[in-house]
């Protein structure tokens, strides 16, 4: 059909009524017009009779319809370039047809934009200068003139400010076609231009825009899951892949918001890092808030929550775990990345703005980031929480502040403080919020009086710390030890260390190597030494501590198994198997761990020490485990572990008093020998 008839078959179709399969054929043809007119007027009747036309505008599905938009635009200018550059240099004729319309870049898209009236809201013109730019400019495709380019990105933040002055006239489709728009071809803007955007107006539309209808929907999509779990044979629970919510689940995949969630995210923190007015990141940060605590809530009272991630093969359905689950777990990790990003940029403000670095502000914006961690630690969890550089920064960061306020630091852990605490619960996730309890809380010791650590952080690890606990709490066993060693090495804690250390050392001995693996119980064993030697005060007022402990270590070593530990014992995490070299015996490891405990001791018990370990050293029978500990012996005397004073010890006992021959041949000292006197002749060795 000739262009001209078919611009008025259009021109006539925009008049009709909505009819989703007839729309695709209008917006098609659209397409086409768009780029094989050859009258740069009728390019601008068409765009201006697009924005109005009732059978487009007057049944709109959502940000779908504004994406179509701008892909229309966007092909279209992407197929006039190409025509341009193509047929350029070509001549044409009846033979040789001329390839589409024959209108310059430059003078096609101005014809485009002369189409943008006043009968057209300001959100719809953004629409289209968007998809006019990313056509021509987008992937380095360079089709418009540098001075026009830069008018198209001047009139792009001017249309964006002048709807952002009057959100009312837009809107919730109007806003949101607004930062759909914005988010697709901010990456084009020049920073001069970026700097004449309005980000106070901006910041708080793109973060509703996140979580609204168009987003995330507040949340609600995990509450409509509920309903379609249904319990099938046995105890497994199905999740159909034809149910109403995963079907729902889908299309919010699919939403424009959504399926750009990360480009979004990057254009708030950047709103956020730009905003003249700091009181609208707090208001930013209040509104995260607010989302992740209705997230958590959803999912708490969501059947599926009750399932430790452990267990899910044993209580799911095939089906569920391999359609249904991963789909819905791809949106939660899209809305956790999203949230960290943006909190990212509201403690980088934080940092550096004079209001929010006040002592009124700062530990409020670092305790509600650490509840919006919190709140999506059940999704943060299954990935490892220093997964990804942003979390731990907004982690530690707001620990780091928040720690400067002892009384803030107090009230934020009794705000988490769980519930339950003194018992395991049996609902994986309060299991959960232990994990980040017990992971949170330990950076506190230091701030906090030795009552308030007894209460708050002592009391809910003792449960954890059994040594008969379920294997499937290895994570959270591991967070309970980790806090317990950082209250035991805080300084003010001496008398309370003093009185829950033994109680300490019996159950890690217990826990290995069942629920320990030999690297969690070196590092351990190796904290509690320096706990109880010098400049730690613990060493004045009970100094036989340190020696205590290293004569229930070599106890139990002389007695220990020396068959190697089973891999599913002694590798319990991706460290560990990076750091086991050969598979060792539990009495290889304790000696290893004796020798780890060396370089701390006082210069009087490390002389007893040396030749114990030695000893201890050639009761190992598997040659290649004696080999490997001896390595590791040579590499704790020589390595740069000891200082000076604790050197000369060794190097006095390894050259004088037998040490050399102790560790590489096993022999003892016998004596006492007159000075002087010839011993019995034994092998030379070049050390």
């Amino acid at each position: 059909m000739p262009a001209d008839r078919l611009l008025t078959t259009v021109l006539r179709a925009y008049q009709g009524v909505p009819d989703p399969e007839q729309n695709n054929r209008i917006l098609s043809s659209t397409t086409s017009l768009l780029t094989t007119l050859s009258n740069p007027l009728n390019v601008t009747l068409l765009t201006s009779h697009l924005l109005t036309a009732p059978a487009i505008w007057n049944k709109i599905d959502g940000l779908d319809t504004s994406l179509r938009i701008i892909s229309i635009f966007n092909t279209a200018a992407i197929t006039v370039r190409k025509h341009h550059v193509e047929g350029h240099s070509k001549p044409y004729d009846a033979y040789q047809p001329r390839q589409g319309g024959g209108i310059a870049c430059d003078d096609w898209a101005k014809a485009v934009v002369k189409g943008l009236d006043e009968r057209t809201p300001r959100w719809q013109h953004i629409l289209v200068i968007c998809g006019v730019l990313i056509g021509m400019e987008g992937q380095e495709r360079r089709g418009l003139s540098r001075g026009l380019r830069t008018t198209l990105e001047n009139a792009m933040v001017t249309a964006v400010n002048l709807a952002l002055d009057n959100p009312s006239t837009a809107g919730i489709l109007g806003s949101g076609s607004l930062v759909l728009a914005l988010n697709h071809a901010f990456p084009l803007l020049s920073d001069g231009v970026r700097s004449e955007l309005n980000y106070d107006a901006l910041l708080m539309v793109a973060a509703r825009a996140m979580t609204s209808t168009e987003g995330y929907q507040e949340g609600y999509f995990i509450e409509a899951i509920d309903y379609d779990v249904k319990q099938v044979s046995g105890n497994k629970f199905d999740w159909a892949a034809k149910s109403a919510s995963f079907q729902q689940l889908q299309k919010l995949a699919k939403k424009p918001v959504v399926a750009s969630m990360g480009p979004l995210a990057r254009l708030i923190a950047h709103a956020i890092e730009n905003v003249r007015n700091p009181l609208l990141v707090v208001e930013t940060r209040e509104h995260l808030l607010a989302f992740t605590s209705g997230i958590s809530q959803k999912w708490q009272r969501n059947k599926l929550s009750e399932i430790d991630p452990s267990e899910e093969a044993t209580f799911l359905t095939p089906d569920t775990l391999r359609i249904t689950f991963p789909v819905l777990w791809q949106i939660l990790k899209t809305a956790m990345f999203a949230t960290v990003v943006i909190l990212r940029a509201v403690l980088g403000r934080t940092l550096i703005d004079r209001v929010l670095a006040s002592p009124q502000v700062a530990p409020v914006t670092a305790s509600q980031s650490l509840l919006v961690l919190g709140n999506i630690h059940f999704i943060s969890s299954r990935l490892g929480s220093n997964a990804f550089s942003a979390y731990t920064f907004v982690n530690i960061t707001s620990i780091d502040i928040l720690t400067r306020f002892p009384s803030s630091s107090l009230a934020f852990l009794r705000t988490i403080y769980p519930p339950h605490a003194g018992q395991i619960p049996a609902h994986p996730l309060q299991r959960n919020h232990d994990l980040f309890y017990l992971n949170t809380a330990e950076h506190f010791t230091l701030s906090l009086k030795p009552a308030d650590v007894e209460s708050l952080i002592v009391t809910p690890c003792t449960p954890y710390l059994s040594p008969i606990a379920n294997v499937h709490l290895l994570e959270i066993f591991e967070a309970a030890h980790s806090a317990m060693l950082a209250v035991l090495a805080a300084p003010q804690n001496e008398e309370l260390t003093a009185r829950i250390l033994p109680f300490y050392v019996e159950s890690l001995f217990a826990s290995f190597p069942r629920n320990l693996s030999p690297r969690q119980f070196r590092f351990a064993f190796k904290a509690l030494i320096q706990i109880c030697t010098p400049p730690n005060p613990l060493s004045t007022s009970h100094p036989f501590m340190a020696e205590t402990l290293l004569e229930m270590l070599h106890h139990r070593a002389l007695n220990a198994p020396t068959t190697p530990l089973p891999p599913s014992v002694a590798i319990k995490s991706e460290a560990d198997a990076k750091t086991q070299e050969i598979p060792l015996s539990e009495q290889a490891v304790l000696l290893l761990t004796l020798l780890d405990a060396l370089p701390n001791v006082t210069m009087a018990v490390l002389e007893v020490w040396l030749p114990l370990s030695a000893d201890l050293l050639n009761v190992i029978p598997d040659p290649s485990m004696k080999e490997h500990c001896k390595r590791r012996f040579w590499e704790v005397l020589e390595g740069g572990e000891m200082d000076v004073e604790r050197s000369a010890v060794c190097v006095a006992w390894w050259g004088t008093r037998g040490g050399r021959e102790r560790v590489l041949f096993g022999e003892a000292e016998g004596g006492p020998f007159m000075s002087g006197g010839l011993g019995a002749p034994g092998r030379e060795s070049r050390l």
